[in-house]
Parts: C-alpha cells; structure tokens; sequence
C-alpha cells in the first residue's frame, strides 16, 4: 500500500491501491483447481476478491459412428449398450454441500415429476461459504433426485436427472 494515508489509516481518495499480481494469479488458479465461483481474502484494510462466472453443464451421451468397413464385424459381436440411468443428470461442477431449497424448513426448489425451464434452479452448492445456484441447463421434467438436503457432494457427481 502507498504510504499517502488519511487521519484513520484508510488510503486516501483517488489513491490506488498496490495489487499483488502474484496473490491474484494464485486465487484465480484456486478458483479452477477448486471448482469455486469466487474467493475473498482480506489483509488488514486490503481486500482482494477474485470472481468467475460459472454455469452448471449436464454431460450428455455422445455417439461414436464405427468406421464403415468395421461396422458390420462390430454389431454382430458387440452386446447392446445398457442405458445410463443417470445419463441426463446435472451434476456438480465443485465440492461441496447440496442443499435442495434456499432456507432450512422452506419448500424444495424442484421436485421429482416437476416440469422444468432452462435456468430455473434445481439445487444450490456451497463451497467455501459461498453459494452457488445450479440451473437447469435445459427444460424437461425432473425424472430423478440423486441428493439429499445438506448432502455433501463431490465434483461432478449426479445431482438432479432432467428428461
């Protein structure tokens, strides 16, 4: 910090604030090795926040085309695949605790046979005191509740199936 400070010991106005790019590199590599949305450090009157934006994905099934001269050999011997009973799920995009409503005692944000809108939250995941809202990534119907209120969860586990 600049030496040029007011009668409180606060940096006066329009004086800038020294900013350790080391410190700030370091809390944005956290953010991705972590998974968090935003982290806050404070040091005395300095306070540095480092903030992404982040939007759950739901992973879907991709389908490899066998090339064409293998694919008759491939069908007849491969077995049929089984369908992944969570293959539309949203999963967590971080480590965390799931909480299936926005306060203790108040109704779920969705519920199992609800009709849902791409964006309208399904779950909340705290990490690190920070709440982060997981959305729909597409309509459907919620099919499956893979959590439980104040589970704690682990990056990219099932959350919420969405057919």
């Amino acid at each position: 910090m600049s030496a040029d400070k007011d009668s409180t010991g606060h940096a006066g106005h329009g004086e800038k604030m020294a900013i350790d790019s080391a410190l700030v590199r370091e809390l944005a590599e956290l953010l991705g090795e972590t998974g968090l949305s935003e982290i806050e450090v404070e040091d005395g009157h300095r306070k540095i926040r480092v903030a992404r934006t982040m939007t759950a994905v739901a992973a879907a099934p991709v389908a490899y085309a066998a090339p064409a001269a293998a694919a008759p050999a491939a069908s007849a011997a491969a077995p049929a695949p089984v369908a992944d009973p969570h293959a539309n799920a949203v999963k967590s995009p971080m480590v965390g605790t799931v909480y299936l409503s926005a306060e203790p005692g108040s109704t779920p944000f969705v519920s199992v046979g609800q009709a849902v809108k791409a964006g309208e939250t399904l779950v909340i995941v705290e990490a690190m005191k920070v709440m982060n809202t997981i959305t729909a990534p597409a309509a459907g119907t919620v099919k499956a509740i893979l959590v439980e209120n104040a589970q704690p969860v682990e990056y990219d586990q099932p959350l919420v199936v969405i057919a």
